[in-house]
């Protein structure tokens, strides 16, 4: 009887590449890593506020060298003056990640972002500070309130 030979698993990334390459090609993206990696690229000022949403590139014309393409990127309201004013800066980033002049302008689509940093939740306030607060509490009997009261506080103290 044979015995089968080494099991070697692959990377998920590996498997799922092409399902990745088409949805990203449809969006006129080259290589998924404009995607993936954008907050290296651009920065995590930048990266904050906007996020790339699709690339469209001219029609090339017979004889002609193709044109750069433009960049369109999801930003958040308010921070769309903010982004045009450093879309110089973007640029430069962006084709310096790809190393030739891929991308020749930027044009913006106010909307909220599709993928949103969750919001860190603060762990429990320092017992130090805990009964610091407590100690000024004398005025409350109930034990219970004055404990949560202290918490509370040394929450508010340590924001």
């Amino acid at each position: 009887m044979s015995r089968p030979g080494p099991v070697s698993a692959k990377p998920l990334s590996v498997l799922l590449s092409d399902v990745f390459s088409d949805a990203y090609a449809k969006q006129g993206f080259a290589a998924r890593e404009l995607v993936t990696r954008w907050g290296e690229i651009a920065g995590a000022d930048i990266a904050v506020f906007a996020e790339p949403l699709k690339m469209q590139w001219p029609r090339p014309v017979e004889g002609q060298p193709q044109e750069p393409a433009t960049l369109v990127l999801r930003v958040e309201g308010p921070m769309a003056l903010e982004i045009q004013h450093r879309s110089d800066v973007i640029l430069e980033r962006v084709n310096r990640f790809f190393g030739w002049h891929a991308v020749g302008r930027i044009a913006l689509r106010q909307a909220p972002l599709s993928r949103r940093p969750r919001p860190r939740r603060p762990g429990p306030p320092d017992p130090a500070a805990v009964k610091q607060v407590a100690d000024t509490l004398s005025a409350v009997e109930d034990e219970a309130l004055k404990d949560a009261l202290a918490r509370l506080g040394a929450a508010i103290k340590r924001n």
